[in-house]
């Protein structure tokens, strides 16, 4: 059965376990020694943990080393994982863990045998299928046992949808305009006139004739009326967007968390929300 790094088979791991990494933790024995770092986590095809990977430090060297998650108490608050009878002279036994090194059913029999040696606090069958032992690759249920408590959230998202549409076109329309041009026209005003007093003309000198004609040009002002066009207003269309904030009111369920003892105990709650505090 293949086993794959924490990473590769769940990207989003970090997510599914509320923001903690596993690989963030160090790793100390029941004494309080530190062993090393978790430096990765393998799983199997199902999602379930099966090692951490385990970077130590003793003096003397240091190596990449399997650790069955069957022995590892994990505690987040802390930032630690506890392990028990892990010993320096069982990390200088276990084969040593590589990038590129494919963990096999040969490979962890070398691991289970160096964790049931009679140096530690396990015993069993060597022969049992890596896969069928419990105190190997089981989480303690005793020790550690998760309860998830789930909330109701309101999500508000936008949809944009056409709320309409505004058309701008033209048209013509013709009505009757009417102007008023001022003409002026020439006429002819004949006088006659008798004399209030009679002047002797001459005979000698006045000569009589006939035909004589007084010619005088007449003008007059005729309309001349034509069209032309002008720009009478302009209109210009754009778009602007107003803003409008609408409340949405929802009954939203939330768990919480009722504790219960009996006896005379001591129950320390660590990462108590502080709006939710017990």
């Amino acid at each position: 059965m293949p086993l794959y790094k924490l990473e590769d088979f769940e990207p989003s791991y970090r997510e599914i376990f509320g923001g903690d990494d596993v690989k963030a933790l160090n790793l100390y024995t029941q004494g309080g020694v530190r062993v090393g770092s978790v430096a990765d986590a393998l799983v199997d095809q199902d999602g379930r943990f099966r090692y951490l990977v385990i970077d130590t430090s003793f003096e003397g060297g240091s190596k990449k080393i399997l650790l069955p998650i069957g022995l590892a108490h994990i505690n987040y608050p802390e930032n630690r994982v506890y392990v028990d009878g892990l010993s320096k002279e069982q990390v200088e036994r276990l084969p040593e863990y590589h990038e590129n090194i494919v963990v096999n059913e040969d490979y962890e029999q070398n691991v289970r045998n160096v964790y049931r040696s009679p140096n530690s606090q396990l015993t069993g069958e060597q022969g049992i299928s890596s896969y069928q032992a419990p105190e190997l690759y089981e989480l303690n249920a005793q020790d550690q046992q998760t309860i998830k408590l789930y909330e109701e959230r309101l999500i508000a998202n936008k949809n944009r949808i056409k709320a309409g549409e505004v058309t701008v076109g033209k048209h013509i329309e013709t009505e009757t305009a009417q102007v008023s041009v001022p003409l002026q026209k020439e006429r002819v005003v004949i006088e006659r006139v008798t004399p209030t007093t009679e002047t002797v003309v001459n005979s000698q000198e006045l000569q009589f004739q006939e035909g004589e004609v007084a010619r005088i040009e007449l003008y007059e002002e005729t309309p001349e009326i034509r069209k032309e066009t002008v720009v009478r207003e302009e209109v210009r269309v754009r778009k602007v967007v107003d803003s409008d904030t609408v409340e949405a009111q929802e009954t939203v369920r939330r768990e919480e968390l009722d504790i219960n003892t009996s006896g005379n105990l001591d129950v320390n709650e660590t990462n108590t929300p502080r709006d939710r505090a017990i």
